[in-house]
């Protein structure tokens, strides 16, 4: 990624200004992250719980991380994830083999 910036004029509604503006939210950093998600091939969207996205909004917000930052912790997470599974279904298959 380019650390190039290029200034532009946004319009936004009034509400979402003030809903923005009360999260404490970097919105240019939003706003990068959301065209890098619309432009990338390689995206998915998760839905999360409230307290998960405001722990990820904090995060992001107060230290300036970003996605690419966050797939490292995802990609781990997503193989723990796949781990328990498969010790999940390997104890599933020895129940039923004992049946």
């Amino acid at each position: 990624m380019s650390s190039d910036l290029k200034r532009i004029s946004l319009m936004i509604r009034e509400e979402q200004y003030e809903g923005l503006s009360s999260t404490g939210i970097n919105l240019s950093g939003l706003i990068r992250d959301l065209i890098d998600d619309y432009l990338s091939e390689h995206k998915i969207v998760l839905s999360v719980s409230e307290e998960t996205r405001q722990l990820y909004d904090l995060i992001i917000s107060n230290t300036g991380s970003t996605d690419d930052d966050l797939e490292t912790y995802l990609k781990k997470g997503l193989k723990d994830l796949l781990r328990d599974k498969i010790k999940s279904m390997q104890k599933l298959e020895e129940k039923l083999s004992d049946d």
